[in-house]
């Protein structure tokens, strides 16, 4: 193998890794919320910037809220998942750069000053974090279902601000009974990569 990752951890990550429909009743703790984000918060960023936010949905009343702005086939393994969370992006978030990126204090007014390219900047790597959050779940030893099937301008009014902008909904937790569909092909190398 060309990869110094060890075959379990690969397989932990991506090849048996997936996205689970149902889940067992054991709780995901604040303990392994806090252990996720201090492992996947050193991925890489443009300007280091840290535009993703981080709502989880705990209470039943919110968990409620949430599943309304579902779609039909999202709606009962939100209901079901130990814990859900909503993932958007803070447009304002080149308010934090000076401390993000002290040796290029400056950076926050030279190139973000324009709130359109905050926004597009904010998604490109407000997605990466996102992903970087996928892979930190299931480092924990729990399942991600990351889902875009919902009413976005709901979840924004019901759970947000006019600065942020949602970009999916994660149920997170230990898979359930019969909680994978059958895995959906990949496309191969030669498909993808292209040397110039």
């Amino acid at each position: 193998m060309s990869l110094v990752l060890d075959a379990a951890a690969q397989d932990l990550l991506f090849r048996e890794a997936r996205t689970a429909n149902t889940f067992s009743d054991e709780p995901v703790t604040e303990e392994q919320v806090q252990a996720i984000y201090d492992l996947v918060k050193f991925g890489p960023t443009a300007f280091n910037q840290t535009p993703l936010r981080i709502t989880l949905v705990r209470s039943p009343e919110a968990r409620e809220r949430l599943v309304k702005h579902m779609a039909q086939g999202n709606q009962a393994k939100t209901a079901a998942a130990p814990l859900v969370a909503i993932l958007s992006v803070d447009n304002e978030f080149h308010e934090e750069l000076p401390q993000l990126l002290p040796h290029f204090p400056q950076a926050k007014d030279a190139f973000f000053a324009e709130r359109p390219v905050r926004e597009q900047s904010a998604l490109v790597n407000g997605a990466l974090q996102a992903a970087y959050f996928i892979i930190g779940v299931r480092a924990a030893g729990l399942a991600a279902g990351p889902m875009t099937g919902l009413d976005f301008a709901g979840l924004q009014k019901e759970f947000l601000d006019g600065d942020h902008t949602p970009l999916m909904v994660v149920n997170i937790g230990k898979p359930g009974e019969d909680a994978w569909f059958p895995r959906s092909p990949r496309l191969e190398f030669d498909q993808v990569i292209t040397t110039v």
